[in-house]
């Protein structure tokens, strides 16, 4: 199934049941995120590298205040055996994760990246947030397997 569509249809049947945007887990954090987001790529704008844009960002949220990690490593495990490690661009409040991008658009590439992190780490929300187009795209992801 096209990961897109899956996105869209868990995100309908969310405000189908009635919940409103503010009744989404973590909507007030993941705006403050978005906010902060929006706020460096204004300064900005498109054609840095993502540390540019990263850095900057853990400016406005140390601003806010909001607690994070970076450059978070993580390890990944297969039948209880560590296979690899990753390293997630940033933990927001020990709740949201943040994946940045500095490309013209994102893809199905980078879609699965955030899905498979939020399930193999169990963290509940992720924001994609791409600074790499003229205005900032931003993506919200909620592992549905921990609810």
């Amino acid at each position: 199934m096209n990961i897109i569509f899956l996105v869209m249809f868990i995100f309908l049947l969310e405000l189908n049941k009635g919940m409103a945007f503010h009744d989404l887990k973590y909507y007030d954090l993941t705006e403050k995120i978005i906010g902060a987001a929006m706020k460096v790529h204004r300064y900005f704008g498109p054609g840095f590298q993502e540390i540019v844009y990263k850095r900057a960002l853990m400016i406005e949220l140390d601003n806010i205040p909001l607690a994070y990690i970076y450059e978070y490593e993580k390890e990944i495990f297969y039948e209880e055996k560590l296979i690899s490690k990753r390293r997630l661009d940033l933990l927001v409040e020990n709740k949201v994760l943040v994946e940045l991008k500095a490309t013209t658009e994102t893809d199905n590439g980078d879609w699965n990246q955030i899905i498979n992190y939020l399930k193999i780490f169990k963290i509940e929300v992720g924001l994609l947030l791409n600074f790499g187009s003229k205005s900032l795209q931003y993506k919200r992801f909620v592992n549905s397997n921990l609810k």
